[in-house]
């Protein structure tokens, strides 16, 4: 009976799987690039949309997948990671490495089916993510500066598979990521801070639970707001907000501000993680309204 317990409790084949993709994370990444695709798309094509999601989901789960690979003697000093797949000993090196290499070539050949520059964003994804942000995270806290790169290309990503084009448009949503990834980042840095110093890694932008990490989540956090209304000045080409849809924008980046001032008064664990959901509650929001306002209007 107690065999049958410990069968029935080992992580089945199909959950190793989505947690050496990052299931959960790779599709939210796949809804900010489908977000970006109806943006940029003056006719929807489903089967430009349904190779997009395919493409991006190869693509996330590949770097998920080379990012446990590298980081799994570390991964085995955290409670967060140690019952992962590969330090867990479910999974080993070789197999993580083969599911890695199919979805980066599947990946970038569905992307390139779309257009050129969709395989090429893809692919700079990719490496900046594997390459650079990862072996950094250990080193430095610009480290996520670096990941903000490709964290923020997804919804660009989708304007350029749907136009093949990258302007002033692609621009400003990829800003609008890349500025919100910095209060995401740093509010699980900050109440991971004991598990991440086990594994060594430099996640805070002063390396401390302080008000100067406080008062940085707060000004990115600004700055992302900022972003997310500029749309509706007319200065972004065919990428428009109407005023409505700017007041509620703005509406839901006072609430994450609101979070993040809570963060700074508090300096609590349980502050830091109020604002992570509230980051991921605030981009998913924000790209709904931005899609909803387009074909509002």
């Amino acid at each position: 009976m107690s065999n049958s317990k410990s069968s029935l409790a080992t992580p089945s084949v199909i959950s190793d799987f989505k947690e050496i993709t990052k299931m959960r994370l790779a599709l939210s990444v796949v809804f900010s690039s489908l977000a970006g695709y109806m943006l940029g798309v003056e006719t929807v094509d489903f089967k430009t949309l349904t190779l997009l999601a395919f493409g991006g989901y190869f693509m996330v789960g590949a770097s998920n997948a080379f990012n446990q690979i590298i980081e799994k003697d570390l991964d085995a000093l955290m409670n967060r990671t140690k019952n992962r797949p590969i330090p867990a000993g479910r999974m080993s090196v070789n197999t993580a490495f083969i599911i890695a290499s199919i979805f980066t070539v599947l990946g970038i050949i569905i992307l390139y089916t779309i257009n050129k520059q969709t395989a090429m964003f893809g692919a700079i994804s990719i490496f900046l993510y594997t390459c650079v942000y990862t072996p950094l995270k250990t080193k430095t806290p610009i480290a996520v500066f670096v990941g903000a790169i490709p964290g923020a290309i997804p919804f660009m990503l989708g304007w350029v598979a749907a136009t093949d084009d990258f302007g002033i448009e692609p621009g400003t949503l990829f800003a609008l990521q890349f500025f919100w990834q910095f209060p995401h980042f740093w509010a699980i840095g900050w109440f991971l801070f004991e598990d991440y110093k086990k594994g060594g890694f430099f996640m805070l932008p002063t390396g401390k639970q302080d008000k100067g990490t406080a008062v940085q989540i707060i000004m990115y956090t600004i700055w992302t707001l900022i972003v997310s209304i500029i749309p509706v000045f007319g200065f972004t080409g065919k990428l428009q907000l109407s005023i409505v849809a700017a007041i509620i924008v703005f509406i839901f980046g006072l609430g994450m501000l609101n979070y993040a001032v809570r963060l700074f008064k508090e300096m609590t664990e349980k502050a830091a993680r109020q604002l992570m959901l509230a980051s991921v509650l605030y981009i998913t929001l924000v790209q709904i309204v931005y899609v909803a306002d387009k074909f509002i209007r």
